[in-house]
């Protein structure tokens, strides 16, 4: 046998290296173990306590712990006015003498009137009751009827409508019911109304799922670029002889001059009204991208019309900000008109006959919001307007007066704050709620000349701040361009650790229509805003260039580009808020938001990557392309394309950008939205696949627009994403709202 001492010195060398590197490895592998099981440890966890501590804060639950904060006042014939109060012991009936501004507590309608609940005929959503009560109008077979509400005889008003060419039928695409849209007149023996030709629209589908063969939805619904929209050809109907007297004129397209409808007030026909002897009918037409208003004056008898007065602007014309705000006053031959060529939104008065301008009734900084009386014999116009007046929030709402000829402008209502006014029908009286998002209301009677009558409530909300509840705190920043003052609401946690770092969330509406705070009165809460601080997080709602609500270019900052969606005004308003509050933290920003808000949530996610970190797109009209014909034509304009066959409407929309991509995006839609079609969202997920992008898509298969029955779990699926994306902590497992 052979003996190699220098081979068994070398083999037991590599026994000791081998054993050496195992136990090195072992070593690697147990610190390994032991660091991930530090973390898994370290991380955060939000228990059900939590979440139920927060769900204490949605509407549902504090709305309960406040008394006061809204009236609902009811006026009486005599001139007097009553409202509910809970006490103590139940509901009592507050009645106030408003000369002397005296109140009484009954404890029954019956000790104090003797009006009992109306007697009126009360009709369902489809149907159309006359001003006396005494008719109804129904849509049968594409025609009109009408039934006497005393015998119950129904008699046809029409006998030519046709599928998709009847009488007063109600679609404009993302809305459409089975009610008639007309405007009664004063004497309930006429109705104007129209003949809707949707003939040669393009159907929208949409499948209802369920056991079985699945369900289809098909209605007419227009898109931004077609060749045909709906057209409205204007009539005017005798009811008691059936009569139907066409207007000699052109048809319309289906447009009017406050919204995307030609309905904004549900169930009335918006740019419509009647003079006193129900004789003439004074209308609008609306051109087809909103930059021409024609305002025209017909004869009911003959259906001849008359053009009175045409304005024609650069982007979009509007009649006002919550109400048409145009008056038709053929007793002293006049018009008044609303027009925002000053910048501003404002009245002027005009010659009924000539259609020349006689003066300007209001002017200033500020917009007129809507006209709530008009007294002919005075010569005086009651309204509502915002930003007026010096130091205050230019989205607080005031009233005032001021004569036909412009003179003797007066605020009625001087405190500082967001007022809503009640006037009584004789036009006396009013009482006036003000309040501010973190000021309690207070409602008190005044005479129409602004002098305080008596304090009728003060808001009890001791229940609600004894539960640790607080306001949200107004800021103002400055836009991104730095030209305009910016405002919004930040809700924080109740127990706000000013040495903590806390991630943002903000809650996004774009408008343009509208924006993400609404109405800046007082509210306990404002959607589940405060909810979900008390998880963990700042919420912030910022009201942007491009909302409504002040200057003309305010509002059409971005007209033509809707994609800007506020985007660069939250980037700069969450900057300048960080230097003021450091516990704002810039590298945990997420985004949510609904409709309009589901759009600029997925656009801040494709367009800001490097900013926005975590977004929740609920419902977005992702490409408006797809959406209804008169949305985007209103403020994007009319879809063109150029030489190279590229839309204007192309690069506004959201799946082009699907390759950016690097945060987390929820997107949620539901599957029978008729609102904004599912479609859209279809249409993002499709491009984030084909860029080969990691998301979350949640489908509500039957849900409309809204989600309704489902509106909770989106909601716990949306605080689920925040807490585990942008917080970086672990959600309970399936909380169930109570």
């Amino acid at each position: 046998m052979l003996y190699f001492p220098h081979l068994r010195q070398v083999a037991d060398t590599k026994r000791a290296i081998n054993h050496n590197s195992h136990m090195k490895k072992i070593s690697f592998i147990v610190l390994i173990f032991t660091i991930g099981f530090v973390n898994a440890q370290s991380v955060k966890k939000l228990t059900k306590e939590d979440y139920a501590a927060a769900e204490k804060m949605l509407g549902k639950n504090v709305s309960t712990l406040t008394q006061h904060t809204s009236l609902n006042v009811q006026w009486l014939p005599d001139g007097r006015l009553w409202y509910p109060h809970r006490s103590a012991t139940g509901i009592d009936y507050v009645v106030v003498d408003t000369k002397k501004g005296i109140k009484k507590i009954f404890k029954n309608p019956a000790d104090f009137t003797t009006i009992k609940e109306s007697s009126r005929y009360s009709a369902p959503n489809n149907q159309a009751v006359s001003p006396d009560g005494k008719k109804t109008l129904i849509i049968k077979d594409w025609n009109l009827w009408m039934k006497d509400n005393e015998t119950e005889s129904v008699k046809q008003l029409t006998t030519d409508g046709i599928k998709d060419f009847g009488y007063a039928t109600d679609n404009a695409g993302w809305t459409h019911s089975d009610r008639p849209i007309v405007k009664w007149s004063p004497d309930s023996k006429k109705i104007a109304t129209f003949r809707q030709d949707q003939r040669y629209l393009k159907d929208m589908y949409l499948v209802k799922t369920k056991v079985g063969a699945p369900e289809l939805e098909q209605w007419k619904y227009p898109l931004p670029g077609d060749k045909e929209i709906a057209k409205i050809y204007r009539v005017i109907i005798d009811v008691n002889e059936a009569k139907v007297v066409p207007l000699i004129i052109a048809a319309d397209d289906h447009r009017s001059t406050l919204c995307d409808d030609i309905s904004c007030e549900g169930g009335s026909f918006t740019d419509n009204e009647w003079n006193e002897e129900s004789t003439q009918l004074a209308f609008i037409s609306s051109s087809r991208d909103h930059k021409e208003a024609n305002f025209r004056v017909a004869d009911a008898a003959t259906g001849e019309v008359r053009s009175v007065h045409r304005e024609v602007v650069a982007t979009q014309y509007e009649s006002g900000r919550d109400d048409v705000c145009w008056r038709f006053l053929p007793k002293s031959n006049e018009f008044i008109w609303y027009s925002q060529k000053d910048n501003w939104g404002h009245l002027y008065l005009h010659d009924l006959k000539t259609g020349k301008l006689k003066n300007q009734v209001t002017k200033g900084n500020f917009v007129v919001t809507s006209i709530v009386r008009v007294d002919e014999k005075n010569r005086v116009i009651y309204f509502k307007a915002q930003g007026r007046e010096a130091n205050n929030n230019p989205y607080y709402v005031h009233f005032y007066r001021v004569n036909f000829d412009g003179n003797n402008l007066k605020c009625l209502t001087a405190e500082v704050g967001d007022h809503t006014i009640n006037l009584s029908p004789d036009g006396g009286y009013f009482t006036d709620t003000y309040s501010q998002p973190n000021v309690a209301p207070v409602t008190v009677l005044r005479d129409v000349n602004g002098k305080l009558v008596s304090t009728l409530e003060k808001s009890d909300i001791s229940k609600l701040t004894t539960t640790g509840w607080k306001p949200p705190t107004p800021f103002s920043v400055k836009s991104a361009n730095g030209k305009y003052d910016l405002f919004g609401l930040m809700f924080t946690p109740m127990k706000l650790d000013r040495t903590n770092k806390y991630p943002i969330v903000i809650n996004i509406y774009p408008g343009p229509q509208g924006g993400s705070v609404g109405r800046w009165h007082f509210s306990a809460a404002r959607g589940d805003n405060q909810a979900l601080a008390e998880l963990g997080f700042v919420v912030i709602q910022l009201e942007g260039s491009c909302n409504p609500g002040r200057s003309k270019d305010f509002h059409d900052a971005c007209y033509g580009n809707m994609a800007e969606n506020t985007l660069p005004d939250h980037i700069e308003g969450l900057k300048q808020l960080a230097k003021r509050f450091p516990y704002l933290d810039l590298n945990k920003v997420g985004i949510w938001g609904h409709s309009g808000g589901g759009f600029a949530t997925a656009a801040a996610l494709l367009r800001y990557p490097e900013f926005f970190k975590v977004g929740v797109s609920q419902s977005g009209n992702h490409d408006n392309r797809n959406y209804e014909d008169d949305w985007g034509e209103r403020y994007v304009g009319l879809l063109v394309k150029d030489a190279s066959g590229k839309d204007n409407y192309e690069a506004q929309a959201n799946q082009p950008y699907a390759r950016n991509l690097k945060g987390k995006l929820l997107i949620a839609h539901g599957g029978m939205d008729d609102n904004v079609p599912p479609y859209h969202a279809y249409l993002l997920v499709d491009a984030l696949i084909k860029a080969n992008k990691d998301f979350d898509l949640l489908i509500f298969p039957n849900a409309r627009h809204g989600y309704g029955g489902d509106n909770n779990y989106m909601m716990r699926r949306r605080w689920d994403y925040f807490v585990k994306n942008l917080m970086g902590a672990e959600p309970p497992n399936e909380y169930q709202f109570k």
